[in-house]
């Protein structure tokens, strides 16, 4: 590869940053660093009507969480800023009027109203309107095709409203080349001739993002499958400014889980799983929306999941920390076909990254959601996170997985009562007190060998001591190794605990 890889990601600051936007921004992250790269943050807010307050600062927020930091953006300046397209619109009008020029491109003054009569016009014959070769030069459309040089400058000259539109050719055939989806041919004939330059002043998308990138030296645009349609216009422009072309990779759809129509954020609310990478508040109906990170998610399970929806490594493997995608991460890897999100499939990866987290980290962050534990040794807490963490997928999950090694049990499931506690369950258990306390509690194990070997010299069966034990120390028949906890909460709690019980019932 001769010329630097230099690949940009370029929302629109009119809202919170899909999770779609997050793995097109993570394939170009990818690509950059494998080939020593550049990853550029580019914020396309052309578009005031929409624009969003708090979005921009929103899209930093989630690649620094998602670990995909850019090289080059807003605060960090490389040599081809300024990377907001509103800083940059002074640039645009020349580019627009090069292609007038060059006779690629031409003005048209058409009101509004105008237009909508053609629609409607077309619309009643059982047509659809398109203004291109098919009637831009008939008359019955007011451009600078039709009308002379004297009458072009008169309106203009008036302060006449007008757009600059791209003259898309007659009868020709575009071979474009994607490095998904292969070679694709486009008929000439059934494109509309796109606005340029509005009549507000401002650029269209299509316009500011070819000279965008040809400015920034892109050498490949990683997008997402709904800009493919724009994939002939966009060629078209960089041969009518006689631009080198970058190379185009358009990534699959992420479907719904059910697998037809794109996920959107509707799905996450109907299905209960966030489709933002952090919390967002919409500024204007104070609506609340969740995020991977406020939900318990790790970012290291985003990154790991995102990757796989559209990319496949060959493999059976599916377990890839960020360097390691690095290393594997292909284009040619990407798949055409939309990628289906699983809810399920996400929540595994996050299971398996929570067993990788360091406990006396996960302390920290327990403690902070559960403020009553502040007061315990957080050494403890840690050994306690060890004990139940595998059974765990969100940092959430420890109090119930734990609260027994914090506190005594309030009360005992009914259905384990019954299942554990029979009639001579209480003679059994005033026993085993006895046992416990003439058996030395300094380890798991010498705890483990008391009981058994006096299990084993009752001859009875296991059940009918551990199943009550476990009832009375954890109000429930669940949670670790008995004797862990026997250990954990010490001689004294776990006697009282079965004395509690055995008064209980």
């Amino acid at each position: 590869m001769s010329n630097p890889v230099r690949v940009r990601f370029a929302p629109s600051p009119t809202g919170p940053l899909h999770i779609g936007g997050v793995r097109t921004a993570l394939f170009n992250y990818l690509y950059a660093k494998k080939h020593n790269g550049s990853f550029i943050l580019r914020i396309e807010d052309t578009d005031q009507n929409r624009f969003v307050a708090g979005a921009e600062d929103y899209i930093v927020k989630a690649l620094e969480w998602c670990n995909i930091p850019y090289d080059e953006g807003p605060g960090k300046e490389g040599g081809f800023g300024p990377y907001r397209q509103s800083e940059r619109k002074h640039l645009y009008k020349q580019y627009a009027e090069q292609l007038i020029k060059n006779g690629k491109a031409y003005y048209a003054f058409d009101t509004s109203e105008e237009l909508d009569f053609h629609r409607k016009d077309h619309e009643s014959n059982g047509k659809t309107f398109i203004y291109n070769w098919h009637n831009r030069e008939k008359g019955r459309l007011v451009n600078s095709l039709v009308l002379s040089d004297k009458e072009v400058k008169e309106k203009i000259d008036a302060g006449d409203d007008y757009v600059i539109r791209f003259l898309s050719p007659q009868d020709k055939t575009l071979h474009l080349k994607d490095i998904v989806r292969g070679d694709i041919t486009i008929d000439t004939n059934v494109l509309d001739d796109k606005v340029l330059f509005k009549s507000d002043g401002m650029p269209t998308y299509h316009l500011a993002n070819i000279v965008d990138d040809h400015l920034m030296e892109i050498s490949h645009v990683i997008r997402g499958e709904e800009w493919l349609p724009s994939l002939a216009l966009h060629q078209q422009l960089y041969d009518a400014f006689g631009w080198s072309a970058p190379e185009y990779a358009h990534l699959p759809l992420i479907l719904k889980p059910a697998g037809k129509g794109k996920l959107s954020k509707r799905d996450g609310d109907k299905l209960g799983f966030p489709v933002f990478p952090l919390e967002w508040k919409d500024p204007k109906t104070g609506d609340v929306s969740k995020g991977y990170k406020e939900e318990g998610y790790f970012p290291e399970a985003v990154i790991n999941f995102l990757a796989f929806l559209g990319w496949n490594p060959g493999t059976e493997e599916e377990i890839f920390s960020l360097e390691e995608l690095l290393k594997a991460f292909d284009l040619a890897k990407v798949n055409k076909a939309g990628a289906r999100f699983d809810p399920d499939k996400t929540k595994w990866f996050n299971h398996h990254y929570m067993q990788e987290q360091d406990n006396d980290a996960l302390a920290k962050i327990f403690v902070e959601d559960q403020p009553q534990l502040e007061v315990m040794d957080i050494n403890y807490v840690s050994l306690v996170i060890s004990k139940i963490k595998e059974r765990a997928t969100f940092v959430s999950d420890f109090c119930e997985l734990s609260h027994f090694f914090f506190e005594t049990p309030k009360g005992y499931t009914e259905k384990a009562a019954k299942k554990a506690w029979k009639e001579d369950t209480d003679v059994l258990m005033q026993e085993l007190v006895g046992i416990i306390n003439k058996t030395e509690a300094d380890s798991v194990e010498s705890l483990q060998k008391g009981v058994k070997d006096w299990i084993e010299f009752k001859g009875i069966g296991f059940g009918k001591v551990m199943m009550p034990l476990r009832l009375a120390l954890v109000g429930d028949l669940k949670g670790p190794d008995v004797f862990e906890i026997m250990f954990m909460i010490g001689r004294d709690e776990t006697i009282r605990r079965i004395e509690l019980a055995i008064n209980s019932f």
